[in-house]
């Protein structure tokens, strides 16, 4: 899935949509500290009232909300593995009643609790629901319509999500005239905060993948290891900050651990343009020949072989493929931060040759070209000729 086809599912998580129907929903509540199931209800989510529905649609679109490697990670099932999740998945999926979809959940659940008690008690929401994705984009001067065809996808979601201490208040009865200590029992499920979810099948441009799963973690760039590979079954991954912290390995064992400003911001513009250039296609991979070219057209010397190696010396692969889209910071937000005792500037990646470490006096200063007057406090920064006072 790319960020498009989760972007399109995500929008259709909403009640009064004739292009999703939900047709179940079932949780299962586990104590905290222990791995057995307390309780587990199913029912047709229909029959929930309008505002559960709205809260559980909220809770769905936060599993689907993030940047793909760093929140949101598509798994390839592990091929062989014992009590296959894909199986189970597709099996509960393909269920054609609620008892036979029910045993599959379960089943899930038994994975996720296995060895692994929760630190409060925690609710495991599954739906399973048909999604209609129109083949093409609306014309509005063509005759036929946008439903006229279409693909229909079945999924299960599966969303987790732990309780909190409901809170104790003090109240004053306006009929008694009396001030009244409430205490409620009942723990209050938080569905603001996913601990973790994932969908099943993945989607690739409205067709389903079920070689596939979508695994959505509870923070960016810190996956739950256990549950991709014990519970999903899926297979080995690297985040988003893995990947680009590979990549600055790589190009500090090729050119050193000093780079100028603005060879770094042209680094970071060449992918950027492989990156925007690629963007309707499968997302773009850098191998060694392509830092190799990246570094070139940024002004260094770098050998073929130089690369290869650092490549095999920081990877263990000289094959390794970079994805491209982990490497370059969010190209038009002050991503970059350059971090000094005295100050903490940000800036954008291609601003990024604005900026010079320069020796001034016998002290390391840092420049940064300006087109307007600088202001601190709602004050102008009076203008000095460099070194020198204007007054």
């Amino acid at each position: 899935m790319d960020k498009k086809d989760i972007a399109d599912l995500r929008r259709q998580l909403k009640t009064d949509n004739d292009l999703l129907t939900i047709s179940d929903i079932f949780n299962v509540y586990i104590m905290k500290e222990t791995t057995d199931i307390y309780h587990h209800q199913s029912q047709p989510f229909e029959m929930l009232d309008s505002d559960q529905q709205e809260l559980f649609m909220a809770n769905f679109k936060k599993v689907l909300t993030g940047q793909l490697d760093e929140k949101l990670f598509e798994l390839k099932f592990q091929q062989d593995a014992e009590d296959s999740s894909q199986f189970i998945l597709h099996k509960g999926l393909l269920s054609r009643n609620v008892e036979d979809w029910k045993e599959q959940m379960l089943r899930m659940t038994e994975k996720m609790i296995e060895d692994h008690p929760y630190e409060k008690d925690t609710v495991i929401t599954f739906i399973r629901a048909d999604y209609l994705k129109p083949a093409k984009q609306r014309n509005e001067e063509a005759e036929t319509s946008d439903r006229d065809a279409v693909y229909s996808n079945s999924f299960i979601l599966c969303s987790i999500n732990k309780t909190e201490e409901p809170k104790k208040e003090m109240q004053f009865d306006y009929i008694e005239k009396e001030f009244k200590y409430k205490v409620e029992a009942d723990p209050v499920i938080d569905l603001k905060h996913p601990l973790a979810g994932f969908l099943f099948p993945a989607m690739t441009e409205g067709a389903a993948d079920v070689n596939h799963v979508l695994y959505a973690a509870s923070k960016p760039n810190e996956p739950d290891y256990r549950f991709i590979e014990d519970v999903l079954n899926g297979e080995e991954i690297v985040t988003a900050k893995e990947n680009k912290t590979v990549f600055e390995d790589i190009v500090r064992d090729v050119v050193g651990d000093q780079m100028n400003p603005s060879t770094l911001a042209n680094v970071y513009g060449e992918i950027h343009r492989v990156v925007e250039e690629n963007e309707e296609d499968t997302p773009p991979t850098l191998d060694y020949k392509d830092v190799e070219r990246v570094l070139q057209q940024s002004g260094e010397q770098v050998e073929t072989d130089k690369v290869k190696t650092a490549f095999q010396r920081v990877t263990d692969n000289e094959t390794y493929e970079l994805k491209a889209n982990s490497i370059v910071p969010k190209y038009n937000s002050k991503s970059i931060k350059i971090n000094t005792k005295i100050a903490n500037i940000a800036i954008s990646p291609q601003d990024l040759e604005y900026v010079r470490q320069v020796n001034y006096q016998g002290k390391r200063c840092i420049m940064i070209e300006i087109e307007e007057d600088a202001e601190i406090e709602g004050f102008k920064m009076l203008p000095e000729a460099f070194g020198e006072d204007t007054q």
